[in-house]
């Protein structure tokens, strides 16, 4: 496609967007009376409007109902969480049995850990990315000590080459052969949050494998954002949030997933609780913990049902919708921005604006991060005041998510009009 910075244009792709209607489908916020170009999904996404409309119906039946409300609701609450398998099996590409609605993401991947990160004296090496979202960090800090090593000697970190935003593949590879005999787990965000990298997850799956270690992935930032394969990749565990491309709201339920070999594992070592219990022998208030198979297993508490309502309606439209066709959008969607963006910035030669996120559109979902050179934050400033919606991540990047479930092209087109009179009064 050969792309125009004009609004003609990026009208025309509307017209032709088979996804465009859906748009309708959310609340765009208005600010100072003023709709604002949205394009910070990648951090909150936007309320679905029928979200209400979910919500209230548990109300009345909690009203309605009471405790009675567990068994007769109309979406009865003591499985509320079923009813989010099958579209969320669907987004990250896994069978149903692999995967739940549960607890929030660095909670989720902590209880993972307690099965899946089992150091000892010769094993005990994680593999990371540099760079990675702090909470992950802060959990291989914190369950390394635990373990009783040394953080410092048991993280390995791959960064990016000198003078590089982008970590080389080779180079994760290299480091899991390198280390293969004492490496216990190889972890990464699937979708890394700064740069907008979106790595191999299952070349990195098969590499952890051949070298005895087990893969794990974060995909806060590639659930709804990206096709994933978690089954087929044969990933062991993954865990993600849901208030970004899901849209559920902010700090909302997370999901995991486990892959069958280690689901239907009962002897698999894990924190125990009552939703994890035998579902049939549940009520009975049994001392002895018999963990349910797959991941449901690893449930500690019953449902959210008011959190999970507010997913539903948002996974109700990714299901109808499908990964494949938000894809097809999210591919020229983001080319657009990409083009408008270096258009205008290349007419103020003096301001420098370098976007790091990978060019390869495979390499890549719907973010683009841009590094502030030779300016500073005050410049984001000034595009929020101006009506874009974006997030900025310290030192130096801001972050733009044109969301296809949602943005438009001329979403895209109008962001560029105001980059270009933001950067005439800097220049």
């Amino acid at each position: 496609m050969t792309f125009e910075n004009t609004l003609a244009f990026a009208q025309e792709q509307d017209k032709q967007d088979e996804l465009a209607h859906y748009r309708e489908q959310f609340h765009h916020p208005v600010i100072n009376g003023k709709e604002v170009l949205y394009f910070t999904g990648n951090s909150l996404g936007l309320q679905p409007k029928s979200a209400k409309e979910y919500v209230n119906k548990e109300l009345d039946d909690w009203a309605k109902w009471g405790v009675e409300g567990h068994f007769h609701a109309n979406n009865p609450w003591v499985s509320y969480h079923e009813i989010l398998t099958p579209a969320s099996a669907h987004i990250v590409g896994a069978n149903e049995s692999e995967v739940v609605c549960m607890n929030s993401l660095t909670t989720n991947l902590h209880l993972l850990f307690v099965s899946f990160y089992r150091p000892d004296a010769k094993r005990f090496k994680i593999i990371s990315e540099a760079k990675m979202f702090p909470s992950d960090r802060y959990l291989l800090e914190t369950q390394i000590r635990h373990h009783g090593f040394d953080p410092d000697e048991a993280i390995i970190e791959i960064s990016p080459r000198e003078g590089e935003h982008l970590i080389h593949e080779d180079d994760i590879l290299a480091a899991i052969e390198e280390n293969a005999d004492e490496l216990a787990l190889v972890f990464f965000g699937g979708v890394n949050y700064f740069t907008g990298q979106l790595f191999d997850m299952e070349k990195l799956t098969k590499a952890a494998h051949r070298a005895g270690a087990l893969a794990g992935f974060d995909l806060a930032h590639a659930v709804g954002n990206v096709p994933l394969k978690m089954h087929d990749w044969d990933v062991d565990f993954a865990a993600w949030c849901t208030y970004k491309y899901l849209n559920s709201s902010a700090g909302n339920v997370g999901g995991i997933f486990v892959n069958d070999r280690h689901g239907n594992n009962t002897e698999l070592n894990r924190f125990g609780g009552w939703w994890g219990h035998n579902k049939e022998r549940r009520f009975l208030m049994e001392n002895h913990f018999e963990p349910m198979t797959g991941a449901e297993g690893w449930q500690i508490s019953n449902a959210p049902v008011m959190g999970m309502a507010i997913l539903k309606a948002s996974l109700d439209i990714f299901f109808e919708v499908g990964m494949d066709k938000l894809r097809a959008k999210s591919l020229p969607l983001t080319a657009y921005l990409e083009f408008v963006f270096n258009d205008v910035v290349d007419q103020f030669p003096d301001i420098q604006l370098e976007i790091i996120t990978p060019e390869d559109a495979d390499k890549r979902g719907c973010q683009l991060s841009v590094k502030l050179i030779g300016t500073d934050k005050s410049f984001f400033q000034a595009l929020t005041d101006a009506g874009v919606i974006a997030d900025f991540r310290e030192p130096d990047v801001i972050r733009l998510a044109p969301t296809p479930l949602y943005n438009s092209f001329e979403d895209v087109y109008l962001f560029g009009e105001i980059l270009k009179t933001l950067l005439k009064s800097w220049s």
